[in-house]
């Protein structure tokens, strides 16, 4: 045994000796000259305005700001919680554009939906438009043979990944294993923001990556999710976010990667940048055809947006791990506590991941302990609904904590819920068998989830969701959204988790309206119904039992009691929904235990592993 952890530190060793060094100033330079020699120059289009198409989105953005002062401004906003419509909206965008377009993600895969993207910025560049995509390297990108061919595919586009493991754009598992012993603080910290900006005029913000599943357009489990599209003077603000990452120094432009500097010195190119290869060729045309129809922008764009007065874009620093005590680093992060913490009569949160901070954890009890505390509504997943078992352990944990400290009433994701399933029809038409790969054509990478580190790509097939009892497509919540007091809301990349608080940079839109904040509340509401979700509420036991519960859920460790305080309950045939509170409650639910709808398999046996004795690990969940 003690040899094998010699050669197990030794391999560590040599990785970080052999991995962890920057590359040269020289072979950069080396590197940038092969670019600007290789790069394409030649435009499509010799017009000033860089031809771009008309978009009723950007000018409506464009006379909210030409209306705005800076005493009273005024902003257009649209919430986009169809994925239909939020693929639509940056399709029309991108081709509206005239000057730039920023782009900021934490996952670019090459599915459906990152080629499509990827495709659309390419011709805005090669019409004349300036485009910047910053992305992270965890999930990114993670191909040195296409971001080769992305470093000349033209130079009105430029690339770069933010806070790459050890200077590479491919990690290995022995890498990201050495990465986690030698520099956790550094390699844990995300960037988890996602932002579209246009022109500096309008941006897109919220949950959804680039990715199939967060437009509804995987087979086997789509995000239910939600952006929201702001027009007038908080794109300034997203401007400044934007430039504030793309020139800090864990923005890395693709030279600098070792992987792909290797790959621009070597002699054999891999040649052009091939077409792209849709695995769903029908639904791709269809939303790049509604992209470029009037009267579909109109009727499900347009005809939703909300002109309005004060909008604020709020977003953690990059140096949010760097300078933990400076409080600029951690803006959006203090301003969403301090959003809540005011709350009078009501706090509707949707996040896809209940795991408090302590910050959070004290706000709420304190709001709970007051002398008329605020309804709190929490909608969040299942274990068969997530594909964070991990995560959802530990929440699993605090169950009573949630529902007797803060008053939570908890709804949890059902994995076949209608309500998403018939919004799932639209967006999911068309899916039929994928063709096969044609040649230099790359395949789908589907890789784990927004859990940082522990989620990282070596680990997809762990973090799959666990097995369900039933065949089919299932949802999972992605959605970070909060209202509160009915006045104004929040749609964010912002999970109100620690790891949110502490390490991933967040960022989002709070909009003061009370029409938005409504709409946006009907929606998390729609997901709490119970055709969509499971209630969490007080199981019926003995009082030793319950008893045994509170002493063995106060463990850090030993947490082994099966029979917890609260379970999962579903309404009964004829019956009107209810809370938890009413006292007609049980008449009306009948329980249907704890995991509902997961079948018996390791990811259930891992659940109840990690409740027991993985409570110190909740802090970087």
């Amino acid at each position: 045994m003690r040899q094998r952890w010699i050669a197990v530190s030794l391999l560590l060793v040599a990785i970080l000796i052999l991995s962890g060094c920057s590359v040269s100033p020289t072979r950069i330079r080396r590197a940038d000259a092969v670019v600007a020699s290789d790069t394409q120059r030649q435009l499509n289009c010799d017009r000033e305005d860089h031809c771009p198409v008309d978009s009723p989105l950007l000018d409506a953005a464009q006379q909210a700001m030409a209306d705005s002062t800076p005493n009273e401004p005024v902003h257009v906003v649209t919430l986009l919680n169809d994925s239909e419509a939020a693929m639509v909206a940056r399709l029309n965008l991108i081709r509206a554009a005239q000057h730039s377009i920023d782009v900021q993600t934490y996952i670019w895969d090459q599915d459906d939906a990152g080629q499509l993207m990827l495709n659309e910025l390419i011709k805005a560049a090669q019409r004349g438009v300036k485009v910047r995509i910053l992305a992270d390297q965890l999930f990114s990108f993670g191909d040195p043979v296409l971001l080769e061919r992305l470093a000349t595919v033209h130079q009105n586009l430029e690339i770069r990944l933010y806070n790459p493991t050890f200077h590479k754009a491919q990690t290995s598992v022995a890498e990201f294993s050495a990465s986690i012993v030698c520099c956790f603080m550094t390699f844990n910290q995300r960037m988890h923001n996602k932002l579209l900006l246009v022109d500096n005029l309008i941006g897109i913000t919220g949950g959804r990556n680039y990715q199939d599943r967060y437009f509804d357009w995987d087979n086997d489990f789509d995000y239910v999710d939600r952006d929201v599209m702001v027009g007038g003077p908080a794109a300034r603000k997203m401007a400044t976010s934007f430039e504030t990452f793309w020139k800090h120094k864990r923005s890395t432009p693709l030279t600098h990667l070792s992987d792909v500097n290797r790959r621009l010195l070597d002699d054999n190119h891999p040649g052009p940048l091939p077409e792209p290869h849709y695995a769903h060729p029908q639904r791709v045309a269809r939303v790049q055809e509604e992209a470029g129809d009037g009267g579909w922008i109109d009727d499900v764009l347009v005809s939703d947006t909300l002109r309005t007065g004060r909008v604020d874009f709020f977003s953690d620093l990059p140096a949010k791990t760097d300078q933990p005590d400076k409080r600029s680093a951690h803006e959006f992060t203090a301003h969403l506590m301090r959003m809540v913490g005011a709350a009078q009569h009501e706090v509707v949160l949707q996040t896809p991941y209940l795991v408090m901070s302590d910050r959070a954890n004290a706000i709420f009890e304190r709001l709970h302990k007051g002398d008329s505390p605020p309804r709190i509504v929490v909608s969040t997943n299942s274990l068969a609904s997530t594909d964070a078992f991990a995560v959802y352990a530990l929440s699993y944990k605090h169950r009573k904590r949630y529902l007797k400290d803060f008053g939570f009433e908890i709804y949890e994701m059902k994995p076949r819920a209608e309500g998403p399933a018939e919004d799932n029809a639209e967006s999911a038409a068309d899916d039929g068998p994928p063709p096969p790969l044609q040649g230099g054509a790359t395949p789908p990478r589907h890789v784990g989830n927004e859990r940082g580190l522990l989620g990282s790509r070596s680990s997809g097939r762990r973090n799959r969701p666990a097995p369900l009892t039933t065949p089919g497509r299932r949802f999972g919540l992605h959605a970070k959204s909060i209202v509160v007091d009915d006045d104004f809301a929040m749609v964010g990349s912002h999970n109100f988790d620690p790891r949110s608080d502490h390490y991933n940079t967040e960022a989002g839109v709070i909009v003061y309206d009370a029409r938005f904040a409504n709409e946006l509340r009907d929606s998390i509401l729609r997901d709490t119904q119970p055709e969509n979700a499971w209630v969490i509420a007080p199981r019926q036991q003995s009082r030793l039992s319950m008893a045994i519960g509170d002493v063995s859920a106060s463990l850090p460790v030993f947490d082994l009691w099966p029979y917890r305080y609260a379970t999962g309950y579903d309404l009964k045939a004829g019956c009107t929904p209810m809370r938890p509170s009413d006292p007609g409650f049980l008449s009306c639910y009948t329980p249907v235990g704890d995991f509902p709808d997961v079948d018996v398999s390791p990811k259930l046996i891992y659940t109840r592993l990690i409740t027991a004795f993985g409570a110190g690990v909740q802090g970087v969940l």
